[in-house]
């Protein structure tokens, strides 16, 4: 059974196991499986033709069968409308058709029109920034080749917006086109790729993200500098550097590799030893704090080693190293949409713990703090949806489910 969407079962096998945060290995030994089985199933190596298999894989990763099958929309109930990811779509195909003389908007305001709409993204205004992205992406058309860092940003708004809304191809697509603007920058080459790593990772494509932003990481801060056995380079390289290893070690977690995940993240640790929390914003002048926006420092670091326990399934050890750094003023300092994106995190740590009201607790604290990673992400939502199932609720949880119109 191959179903009658667009990608193999398998396929859609592959990318909801990554949106329920599990390796091939937590999804085998769920079904009872092997991970070898897992593997050639989502590589199409295996037939996926028995109805009863569906319906098991299906209730482990939560969703209807008739999902896997391309029979119905995954499309939650509160996500941002079809057709507000339809007009970026038609934005991103119509790349290359107009001449640039045919642009009216010019750089200036492009730029500031870019920089409301990170402010808006950072405020986990993804809705808003939906909006926005059909005319930032045909104004990008008229942008000078001069300003390269300029075209990067258009593109890098309109991927890690679209990894939020759970469209991942386009996300990819949007990042690879950012890539492609970097030219032989590799500052700015090493800021797309960050979005790239972000990309790959929702699209399931842990292994390719591991190799891209290694690379790109290895290109602009030399691991020897990063192990701290060479002069460091500029404050934009060690942040976008450090941003790098980060999703390095989040797409190597994902794929099993404890270790390596650790000794990525002591590398960008040492990066960050030398840079302020959230200096990727703030650092290095205007060329620089436009190309970053990384958020990367010491805090960023910590908030890292916290997911990448939660993947490996140290459970004990993710939530009181959580417990921890929320405590550093660092953490204040963060974007909404960081803070709101990691406390969803949190919560899967404390449910790995069998902790629901803690769960319960961190759901609550994302939504205070971003709503829309709670309301409108499948992630968050699925999360919700199970926590809300426990005895006893945990305080403030049935209100959400409602607000996020989980209920009936």
């Amino acid at each position: 059974m191959s179903g009658g969407g667009e990608l193999p079962i398998g396929r859609r096998v592959a990318q909801w196991r990554t949106r329920r945060r599990m390796t091939q290995q937590a999804l085998a030994d769920r079904l009872g499986k092997s991970k070898s089985w897992v593997d050639k199933v989502e590589r199409g190596a295996r037939r996926l033709d028995r109805y009863p298999t569906i319906q098991q894989i299906a209730d482990v990763l939560r969703i209807d069968p008739a999902v896997l099958l391309g029979e119905q929309s995954s499309t939650l109930a509160g996500a941002v409308p079809t057709d507000g990811l339809d007009g970026v779509r038609a934005a991103l195909a119509r790349y290359g058709v107009f001449q640039r003389a045919q642009c009216p908007v010019s750089a200036i305001e492009t730029r500031r029109q870019v920089g409301h709409a990170w402010l808006t993204y950072q405020h986990a205004r993804y809705p808003q920034v939906v909006r926005l992205l059909p005319g930032l992406l045909a104004a990008a058309q008229g942008i000078p080749d001069a300003e390269p860092d300029l075209l990067v940003q258009v593109y890098r708004i309109a991927s890690s917006v679209l990894v939020k809304l759970d469209a991942p191809d386009l996300a990819w697509l949007a990042a690879d086109r950012a890539v492609t603007a970097a030219g032989g920058d590799a500052l700015l080459a090493g800021t797309a790729a960050v979005s790239l790593g972000q990309a790959l990772r929702a699209a399931g494509r842990e292994r390719l993200a591991l190799a891209a932003t290694l690379d790109a990481a290895v290109r602009l801060v030399p691991l020897a500098r990063a192990q701290g056995r060479a002069p460091g380079g500029t404050r934009g390289e060690s942040a976008v550097g450090g941003a790098l290893l980060l999703q390095a070690a989040f797409a190597a977690a994902t794929c099993g590799e404890a270790q390596r995940a650790g000794q990525l993240l002591d590398r960008a640790a040492d990066l960050a030893a030398g840079l302020p929390d959230s200096a990727g914003d703030d650092s290095g002048g205007e060329r620089t704090a436009e190309a970053q926006r990384t958020c990367f420092g010491p805090v960023a670091v910590e908030l890292a080693r916290v997911v990448v326990a939660v993947e490996r399934g140290d459970a004990t050890g993710a939530v009181c190293r959580h417990e921890m750094v929320i405590r550093r003023d660092g953490w204040r300092r963060l974007p909404a949409e960081y803070r709101g994106a990691y406390l969803v995190d949190a919560a899967r740590a404390y449910l790995l713990a069998g902790d629901l009201a803690g769960a319960g607790r961190m759901l609550v604290a994302a939504d205070a703090v971003a709503p829309a990673e709670v309301r409108s992400r499948s992630s968050a939502r699925t999360l919700l949806a199970e926590i809300a199932r426990g005895r006893p609720a945990a305080a403030g949880v049935a209100r959400l489910t409602t607000l996020a119109g989980l209920t009936r």
